[in-house]
């Protein structure tokens, strides 16, 4: 690989494009740690969110109504409210009482984690709560009629035909899940946004690093919508979903 380093060595040195994260080996690590770190955020925040959004949706249909009315509140409360306002309350709110002798109990992963779950997942109840209502009553009364309980009939017939109906508007979801995940350099999170600061600091290359982190952002989320996409295709059910 060195000879493609030194190739964008030279390219710096002819034309001023100073893309350090190729050449110089310190630029390059922080860069592929922050790209890894925000890769495993993605995914983590993306897990969360659908369990809490799957959870959430089913417990909308609770016959308790101290569940649901939490499940309403905390919706309200995520979608109403800025998600940067959300990750400093997490973190400088909660984080603040969370300490222990050494520092404080939980990183600032963790709440980057916890905060950005929580605010998608609010989006995954309602998602998947408008697909759930689309499923026919009479699907819902035949497994009944089978000696189905509610949650066997949830499980195994309702949200895997609320879930084809729901990819479309969920793909848009977890795209902006992704994006969103930049607002952990506000606590100093180490993702691909923080460190790109770091770098356009220390080598003065701003204009370079915005179009190295669009173009990666742009890979990223583009990964993640041709998956989406071929998924729903895999698991379309005629008369079920677009």
């Amino acid at each position: 690989m060195q000879p493609l380093w030194d190739w964008f060595r030279w390219l710096n040195e002819t034309t001023g494009i100073n893309l350090t994260i190729f050449y110089d080996a310190f630029d390059r690590g922080r860069f592929a740690h922050g790209f890894l770190l925000t890769v495993e955020l993605s995914v983590v925040c993306i897990v969360l969110s659908l369990v809490i959004g799957i959870v959430g949706a089913w417990v909308q249909g609770s016959r308790y109504r101290i569940a649901r009315t939490i499940v309403h509140w905390y919706i309200q409360a995520f979608r109403n409210t800025p998600p940067l306002v959300q990750l400093y309350f997490f973190y400088f709110g909660l984080g603040s009482l969370l300490r222990g002798v050494t520092g404080p109990l939980v990183t600032n992963v963790m709440w980057a984690i916890v905060s950005l779950s929580f605010f998608a997942g609010a989006f995954n109840v309602e998602i998947f709560r408008s697909g759930i209502e689309a499923v026919p009553r009479t699907t819902v009364e035949a497994a009944e009629s089978l000696g189905f309980s509610r949650l066997q009939t949830y499980l195994r017939i309702v949200f895997p035909l609320a879930f084809r109906i729901s990819l479309p508007a969920l793909n848009n979801n977890l795209v902006n899940l992704v994006k969103t995940t930049t607002l952990a350099y506000a606590i100093a999170v180490p993702e691909m946004l923080y460190v790109s600061s770091q770098i356009w600091s220390d080598e003065l290359n701003v204009p370079v690093m915005m179009n190295v982190l669009l173009v990666a952002y742009f890979l990223l989320v583009g990964i993640l919508v041709v998956l989406m996409n071929r998924w729903e295709r895999a698991i379309h059910v005629p008369g079920f979903g677009a």
